[in-house]
């Protein structure tokens, strides 16, 4: 059974388009099951009806023909309840209902099993038997895990137009038609149009797009350069192995080389380049052919062959890559597209060209969407359903506000988004008319708005935001961005810019947070669960030489502009703030002995875990401030990996949890009476800022791209009204109507322009 899934998967997987896949799942899952039926029924939302899509052993002229309606026919039910349904002699069932024109005469035995995706029914794939009898447990196992491999390929059909037959002739608008959104999760505000740019990891030859050339036999050149280079590759390893292994065992580099210049390998890529498809992906299609061919040989010996294939493969592509990576080409209004989307793959893209970032991985509070917001452009993240191999070169339209992603969109819909984008520039140009005027109160309440930044570009467009200063600085990127630990000096140059940058405003510099989704090249670290393991400030009390280092750099830094603000990342008990206050005394002290003119800044603990929440007293009887990282904070009350797209629709800050942890910590700094803030993209979003407003929250930090919005909130509103709300939002017991709530409320208020944007 396991065998002949991986099978089928992996036929699935290499189909050019849905009808070849469908028709690939009934054939072998028939002849697999020993069954005289399988059929796929897809559900056609717009007729509320479920129609046949494929079949082996039914008629084939009843394809899309045979139609059953929402309360019809034993398919329909199992759509409805979303389970399977499993009868021995389906016939004398109630429900049962008999086609005349797909010959379905003398079937008795039936199982059918729902497709779903997302909690959506996508259709029903369905096996019948002449024999009355039912189906064993292991049958059902099969075949429901058959559709969850079939969903996947349904999704990406629609998403690109690809499923046609579904609806009646004539019946329905081209509008309605049209290929549905894929859906993932807003990243960073603002809505992208342009072309798709598919950005893949080295040597992976699955992940590989297509992509489309006009000069094929240019294409046939570099293909052939690459396919000699790698014929040289091996025959220097051979060469160089040549008093290590016998003749017998270097042989395998003759075969190799057999296999590099063979017709069924070279030519047949040349062949499919001259039809039209890049190097890479002509490459893509001939090896995994190959590889298919020998993963289902019954020898063993034969089978293993298929890796051998794929090693080929990955030499090939590794000199393609260099030579397409020297040649890319960016198309304006780039749109980057891929699997997990980097930092060092938006530098690589020219920031007038870069329009937007759509990343199969990754959430809202991903790294990579943090850095878009600074650049002012659209991120959409957790796009699972994202046909990435398929998209590259076509028209996108990226929303990120709702999360939407719309594939070769029509006109119509391209005109609907550029509206839409008119739309948020004026309002735009008018919040930018607040930048130099206070973010206060209708009733005189003053709150601190700020900057969030890790990157020197970031410093001028945070200065025109009008932002007060910098509350989080993360000092990680510019480790980041090296192939080592930067020095003190090269440290105390970047934190000594940020610092005379915004003078005399506060800079808040965060010590060193790496690890979790923040890794560094020089510094690797693995871990099965990186989120609860060795990150932020267990890391650099655990390495005193790096947090000594930095901690000299911010200080020194700071001489002659005294302000300075220094945050400890991750702290989770009271034993790491007293250790970390000790090192920050200690290099103090030094300073002072080599007779630097040093000031003590002030200190802050960040109140991410919940930990710190229950002892937020404790921390703030020794700290000057408190910050909170609701990025973190939500992440860990509500046990909901922010970077997983399989549970990220379960991560909001909004969470009545969240809220109340909010408040406890909020009450702890007032008792010891100090000020408290928040660091997270919380602070960012509009309808969420009215709410810390109202607790008492003193200074809010952001993205820049979300200040102006933040601002227009704070003046248009009493603090007393914002805490009648709050009030109201305490009451509901659940993120979704506390949302729903605090949307219809600015809605009401005239506000529904900054809804869209803050969600």
């Amino acid at each position: 059974m396991l065998d002949i899934l991986r099978r089928i998967v992996q036929e699935v997987n290499l189909a050019k388009n849905l009808e070849q896949a469908l028709n690939v799942i009934v054939t072998r899952v028939k002849n697999f099951m020993n069954v005289e039926v399988c059929s796929v029924f897809l559900t056609n939302e717009l007729d509320n009806e479920y129609v046949l899509m494929a079949t082996d052993g039914l008629n084939p002229d009843a394809i899309g023909k045979v139609r059953l309606n929402h309360d019809t026919g034993l398919v329909s039910l199992i759509a409805t309840r979303a389970e399977l349904i499993n009868l021995a002699d389906a016939v004398t069932n109630p429900r049962y209902q008999h086609f005349p024109e797909a010959s379905e005469e003398g079937f008795h035995g039936f199982l059918g099993v729902p497709i779903i995706q997302h909690r959506k029914v996508l259709g029903v794939l369905v096996i019948q038997s002449t024999k009355i009898q039912k189906f064993s447990d292991d049958d059902e196992t099969f075949l429901i895990t058959v559709a969850a491999q079939l969903a996947a390929a349904i999704v990406h059909a629609e998403a690109s137009g690809g499923i046609s037959g579904l609806q009646q002739p004539n019946n329905k608008s081209q509008h309605e038609q049209e290929a549905k959104p894929i859906h993932g999760l807003p990243g960073a505000p603002g809505v992208a149009i342009g072309t798709a740019l598919v950005m893949y990891p080295p040597a992976d030859i699955d992940a590989i797009p297509d992509r489309f050339v006009d000069d094929v036999e240019n294409e046939v050149k570099i293909f052939n350069a690459a396919v000699e280079a790698v014929a040289q590759d091996i025959k220097k390893l051979s060469e160089r192995l040549k008093s290590v292994l016998p003749e017998e065992d270097r042989a395998l580099f003759d075969v190799y080389l057999l296999m590099l210049n063979s017709q069924a390998m070279s030519g047949v890529t040349r062949d499919r380049i001259r039809e039209g498809n890049w190097a890479p992906g002509a490459l893509r299609d001939t090896i995994q052919e190959h590889e298919k061919v020998f993963r289902e040989m019954e020898d063993s010996y034969l089978r293993e062959r298929a890796d051998d294939v794929r090693d080929l493969g990955r030499r090939i592509l590794m000199h393609l890559q260099e030579e397409s990576q020297n040649n890319i080409e960016f198309p304006e209004n780039t749109i980057l597209v891929g699997e997990d989307i980097s930092a060092s793959m938006l530098a690589e893209v020219p920031t007038d060209k870069l329009a937007g970032v759509i990343s199969v991985r990754g959430s809202r509070t991903s790294h990579v969407a943090i850095l878009a917001r600074a650049m002012g452009i659209s991120a959409v993240m957790g796009v699972t359903d994202l046909p990435v191999g398929k998209v590259d070169g076509r028209m996108l339209i990226a929303d990120g506000y709702s999360g939407r992603i719309f594939i070769s969109p029509s006109d119509k819909v391209i005109n609907e988004f550029k509206i839409l984008v008119e739309q948020e520039e004026s309002l735009s140009d008018e919040l930018m008319a607040l930048r130099d005027l206070p973010a206060q109160t209708e009733d005189g309440i003053k709150i601190s708005l700020l900057a969030n930044s890790g990157l020197l570009s970031d410093i001028t467009p945070s200065l025109q935001s009008g932002a007060e200063g910098i509350g989080l600085y993360r000092t990680e990127f510019p480790f980041m961005s090296r192939q080592k630990f930067p020095s003190e000096e090269e440290q105390r140059l970047i934190y000594r810019q940020v610092l005379e940058s915004f003078y005399p405003r506060p800079v808040t510099l965060r010590t060193l947070d790496v690890g979790g989704d923040k890794a560094l090249p020089y510094f690797p670290i693995v871990e099965d669960n990186p989120f609860l393991g060795w990150r932020g400030i267990r890391i650099t009390l655990d390495h005193p030489e790096i947090f000594l280092v930095q901690i000299r750099a911010m200080i020194r830094a700071s001489i002659g502009l005294n302000n300075l603000k220094i945050l400890l990342p991750m702290i989770s008990n009271v034993t790491e703030l007293n250790e970390a206050l000790g090192f920050i005394h200690q290099v103090y002290g030094e300073l002072l002995e080599e007779g630097e003119e040093v000031v003590m800044p002030e200190i802050g603990v960040m109140i991410e875990v919940p930990s710190a929440v229950y002892q937020a007293g404790n921390l703030a009887r020794r700290v000057d401030f408190l910050s909170i990282g609701t990025n973190d904070l939500t992440q860990y009350i509500l046990a909901v990996d922010r970077n997983n797209a399989r549970v990220a629709a379960l991560y909001d800050s909004l969470h009545p949890a969240v809220i109340r942890a909010i408040l406890q910590v909020v009450e702890s700094a007032r008792a010891h009476d100090i000020p408290v803030s928040v660091c997270g993209e919380m602070a960012g979003d509009p309808v969420a800022a009215l709410l810390l407003l109202a607790m008492g929250i003193d200074s809010l930090s952001m993205s820049v791209s979300s200040l102006p919005r933040v601002k227009w909130v704070v003046r248009n509103v009493t603090r007393e009204r914002a805490r009648q709300i709050l009030g109201d939002v305490l009451l509901l017991e659940d993120a979704l109507s506390i949302r729903e709530y605090l949307n219809e409320t600015f809605e009401k208020a005239g506000m529904g322009g900054l809804v869209r944007a803050g969600n």
